[in-house]
């Protein structure tokens, strides 16, 4: 029986968002057990919006650090909960050795770095399973199923929970209203420029909106403030009292209260945009050089936008070949007619 589990979590909000989906799967097969999951600080805002998470651990160390004598202490110290078994989601050999060090016997995850010893129920069948969050939810079932049937019993996708009382104390403090229909806008990319449609075409895909009666918020860390400011200095003069900036004002916790009230969203490949889907927005989605086969938005109002050319997608975080025209050659008004269709 199966009464505690350790999840080493991913560390991008967007690979967080489609973990969710093997949280659930775990907890319809585990009902009565213990969900932990540890992850960087800037995900527990995440965690918290999900109901199968019972304890989120705050990961102290960095994306890039080994430490190996901290990772030790932070086993040891785990070791007291007595966990039955972990599952390790990313795929470095520094992160199966927290779980080792905290002598939880069983250790699932993929081969990834060749961690042969520190998980003892090592996956290495990824080609059965396409989609990353197919990847994550297989690792809630056994080996053998997974491997001898190549295929999941189910696929629940994200539904993040939104605190009302925030929202209203979130509309207040930014000073917002709700009077016309919002279209959020996600500009922004972590990845790397090579994920960035124009600034000049979400300006268009605002214009249109806001002449059409609605208003238009922007959202983004403080990374895309300067996107955020272009796109609103791109609009007319006498629409910009329509357009709000909301990049780096908000923290992760309002910006999922605040873009639940979206009539649509309209995002580039990131984690706004999987958090977009996981709170059922009609949504479209962006791709420059990554691709909705890998991590699409998972909901079921969704319009995925994408040119074919022939380099893409390459995954690459800036052009190789100097022009974006995998983004370049996406205009305004497919984006606007897809917009129009689901509204």
């Amino acid at each position: 029986m199966t009464n505690k589990i350790l999840i080493i979590g991913p560390s991008w909000v967007g690979d967080m968002v489609m973990s969710q989906s093997l949280y659930i799967a775990l907890k319809r097969q585990h009902p009565g057990a213990k969900l932990h999951v540890m992850a960087p600080a800037w995900c527990c805002a995440l965690l918290e919006r999900m109901p199968e998470v019972d304890r989120a651990i705050v990961m102290p160390l960095g994306h890039g650090d080994f430490k190996l004598a901290e990772r030790f202490r932070l086993g040891r110290k785990l070791a007291a909960e007595g966990y039955d078994w972990a599952i390790i989601q990313p795929n470095s050999l520094k992160s199966a050795l927290i779980p080792l060090f905290a002598g939880i016997k069983k250790r699932t995850g993929w081969k990834g770095e060749s961690r042969y010893g520190l998980l003892n129920d090592l996956r290495n069948n990824k080609a059965d399973f396409p989609l990353m969050v197919e990847r994550y939810v297989s690792l809630a079932y056994p080996k053998a199923q997974m491997r001898d049937n190549h295929c999941l019993p189910e696929l629940p996708w994200p539904a993040l929970q939104v605190d009302l009382s925030n929202q209203q104390k979130a509309l207040a403090e930014l000073g917002l209203t709700t009077g016309r229909a919002v279209l959020s806008l996600c500009p922004g990319a972590e990845f790397g420029p090579a994920k960035r449609w124009p600034e000049q075409y979400y300006a268009e895909v605002a214009q249109h909106q806001i002449e059409q009666g609605r208003q238009v918020w922007i959202f983004g860390s403080t990374k895309d403030i300067p996107v955020a400011e272009a796109i609103k200095h791109h609009l007319p003069q006498r629409l910009q009292e329509h357009c709000q900036i909301l990049a780096g004002r908000t923290s992760l916790h309002q910006a999922i209260d605040l873009m639940a009230l979206s009539a649509a969203v309209v995002s580039n490949d990131s984690g706004l945009m999987h958090i977009a889907a996981a709170l059922q927005r009609p949504l479209v989605g962006i791709y420059g050089s990554t691709s909705p086969r890998y991590t699409p938005p998972l909901a079921e109002r969704v319009a995925v936008v994408h040119t074919d050319i022939e380099c893409r997608p390459c995954f690459k975080r800036e052009c190789p070949l100097g022009h974006l025209k995998c983004l370049k050659e996406l205009p305004a008004q497919l984006v606007i007619s897809k917009l129009e269709n689901m509204l």
